[in-house]
């Protein structure tokens, strides 16, 4: 087996990590499930979830793949051995592996929705729109396969081409620039949306909290989206930590990494919401939002062609940052066989082209990988990793892999990780279940 390269930076794990957790759920979902949910009130309870759940488990998991220095299989089989355990323990990291090439096979066609509308955006194709315009420019996307196909070839490539140049001069160096290149577009979309929608109406909407508005099922949702939305569960902060520098502290770095993530959430609300409000359009239109709404809103304003060829943009960038923390578990593991980078990336990547293909001509394919990794599959990674972390792993290790954060944190985290993030990950699994 070869031994994982880490990168030279700390600051590379963070934009790699943030880059993975910042996808669509930030930019896509997130400002319409808060919409559909009460807005302020639901964004505070999401940022406690964030808190109370996230990043415990988050830290856990980050922890694990730097401890094992390894793919999340053999990372969880080398820390149960140490500490006496069974190294059936190991296919914890096989599920993550599995769940997210699961989740790639109908986010890749997600992620080429986006490409299209790059296209869209920058030929005019929504100018001086009106409602069945952007309407049937959506359904016509989705009734062309050939149209699906190509962008999911697209997007799956980017990923490919990416991780085969290894973690460094792939994952590294696209991360370098890609988040920061995000969050560049995301401010001006911002000041964009500040000087053309409505900014008081947006701030009101999102930073206003009446508690009396929040149904018990909006904090369910809130809760599920503040786990979700950090890449929990899928082997990608797990193989991702194990990249890390050796001097590196997991506590400081994840709450870097969790910080980011919400404000991109936050500043994604604050481009979004003041263009669907000036607009007198609805923000809690669910995943129309993005690409009906949106399209109406920037159709229809100065500059709002460039302006929205910049969105799809950035959405674009947001599902590959994503996408490759999917397959790198994958990948990761294969190369550990002694199996080649770019052999196993191809492997890979044709399994998740082929995957896609099923979801484009079938949207029972599509909702089931969508249903199955969202309701079972992550919440069980999850679960799993809080227990293992919180109660397999012999105290006396944990706190070994945790040395460089005080014994206060240490105290307030594990049990964070053994009660709240527990408790939390199993009321979301059995509300995604009853709910479905």
């Amino acid at each position: 087996m070869t031994t994982p390269v880490t990168w030279t930076k700390r600051w590379t794990f963070i934009l790699a990590a943030a880059g993975s957790a910042v996808g669509l759920g930030n930019i896509w979902k997130f400002p319409y499930i808060a919409g559909e949910n009460g807005g302020g009130a639901f964004i505070a309870v999401y940022l406690l979830c964030i808190l109370a759940i996230g990043i415990p488990t988050m830290m856990a998991e980050a922890m694990l793949g730097k401890a094992g220095r390894a793919n999340p299989i053999v990372a969880i089989r080398k820390l149960s051995l140490n500490d006496g355990k069974s190294n059936a323990w190991s296919w914890l990291g096989g599920l993550g592996i599995v769940t997210g090439i699961m989740i790639i096979m109908f986010y890749s066609v997600v992620g080429g929705w986006a490409l299209d509308y790059v296209a869209q955006s920058a030929t005019g194709a929504y100018a001086n729109a009106n409602p069945e315009l952007t309407k049937a420019n959506f359904a016509a996307l989705l009734d062309s396969k050939t149209t699906q196909i190509i962008g999911h070839t697209l997007f799956i490539l980017l990923n490919v081409v990416v991780i085969g140049f290894g973690v460094r001069r792939g994952i590294g160096i696209a991360s370098e620039i890609l988040m920061p290149l995000l969050i560049l577009i995301l401010l001006v979309l911002v000041g964009y949306a500040a000087v053309n929608g409505d900014i008081q109406g947006a701030l009101a909407f999102m930073f206003n909290v009446d508690f009396s508005a929040l149904s018990g099922e909006a904090i369910i949702v809130a809760m599920g989206h503040a786990f979700f939305t950090l890449s929990i569960g899928m082997g990608s902060i797990m193989v991702y930590g194990a990249y890390m520098p050796e001097n590196a502290c997991v506590g400081r770095s994840v709450l870097t990494i969790a910080a980011m993530d919400t404000a991109i959430a936050l500043l994604a609300g604050l481009a979004i919401y003041p263009l669907v409000l000036g607009n007198g359009l609805e923000p809690g239109a669910g995943p129309g939002l993005m690409f009906e709404t949106l399209p109406l809103a920037f159709g229809n304003m100065p500059g709002g062609l460039i302006f929205g060829t910049a969105f799809f943009l950035l959405i674009s960038i947001a599902a590959l940052t994503s996408a490759i923390s999917l397959l790198e578990p994958a990948v990761a593991w294969m190369e550990q066989l002694c199996i080649k980078r770019w052999i196993s990336t191809s492997i890979i990547g044709v399994i998740a082209w082929v995957g896609g293909l099923a979801s484009i001509y079938s949207s029972d394919v599509f909702n089931f990988l969508d249903y199955a990794t969202a309701n079972i599959m992550l919440p069980l990674g999850g679960f799993i990793i809080a227990i293992f972390a919180g109660w397999v792993l012999r105290r006396v290790t944990v706190r070994k892999h945790l040395s460089s954060i005080s014994m206060t944190t240490f105290n307030t985290w594990y049990i964070a990780i053994r009660f709240l993030a527990p408790i939390g990950i199993i009321v979301v699994f059995i509300n995604g279940i009853l709910g479905a």
